[in-house]
């Protein structure tokens, strides 16, 4: 650990220390867009990662992004299906588990049309995508940060979560995950040394996905997660930070 920290200060010149040298993450959604600048930005911060998504191509792409800086392998799944989702969760464990988990992949917002015509099985698949996720992958990966004393959850939730401004089923899975890690966060034995956070951005554009121009980026919402994830955060626990520009209401 000390010899990359004196790499990356011989290369960047004097840092501040994050103390996440040699700590391994899994961003889920960690090929395109928020997921892989926050995987990036750990990556700078010298983690080994694990990256997961749900299209090979787009894998592929961002698994060059970390030649030449770090240990990065790469997963396919989808969240959607949660016999994949374990299947994610057991090939993480086997390599070796994880220090920091970033609970990334979602979406939905875009799904439906109105309460009385959008089914039931949009609300559940919205909901699995995000929380029930997030749900899963926790569940099984913060043991080895319990073995460890040493462990961050961030999930990236929206400010959608928190006030109007989307469709309800959106709404209500992005509440849950707010309200998941905060209830993590009050009740998860004080000794293991866990901190469980949410991100809740506004509007990001995401290269080559949104028109809409926007003064957030991926990398503004990647900063604050890689704060939460260091040492200096170890007393921020069950906390939603938002990065919105002051989009909120």
């Amino acid at each position: 650990k000390a010899q990359r920290l004196a790499d990356r200060i011989a290369e960047k010149g004097e840092l501040m220390d994050l103390g996440l040298t040699g700590k391994t993450a899994l961003v889920t959604g960690g090929s395109h867009g928020i997921g892989l600048a926050t995987a990036l930005a750990l990556a700078e911060e010298g983690c080994d990662l694990h990256i997961a998504s749900r299209t090979m191509a787009r894998l592929a792409l961002a698994v060059g992004r970390f030649y030449g800086k770090t240990t990065c392998l790469a997963h396919q799944f989808d969240a959607l299906d949660p016999a994949s989702v374990d299947q994610l969760a057991r090939e993480v464990l086997e390599a070796g588990g994880v220090d920091i988990l970033i609970n990334n992949v979602g979406g939905g917002g875009t799904w439906g049309t109105t309460l009385l015509e959008t089914p039931q099985k949009t609300w559940a698949e919205v909901y699995q995508k995000n929380n029930g996720c997030a749900i899963q992958l926790t569940k099984a990966l913060v043991s080895t940060m319990r073995e460890r004393r040493w462990g961050r959850v961030v999930t990236i939730s929206s400010i959608h979560g928190r006030e109007a401004g989307s469709n309800p089923w959106f709404m209500s899975a992005k509440a849950a995950e707010i309200a998941f890690m905060k209830g993590l966060a009050r009740f998860m034995l004080p000794d293991w040394g866990i901190t469980f956070n949410t991100v809740a951005p506004g509007f990001i554009s995401i290269p080559g996905k949104d028109t809409q121009p926007s003064q957030g980026t991926p990398e503004d919402v990647a900063n604050a997660v890689v704060f939460l994830c260091s040492q200096q955060a170890r007393h921020v626990n069950g906390a939603c930070l938002v990065v919105d520009g002051g989009e909120s209401k």
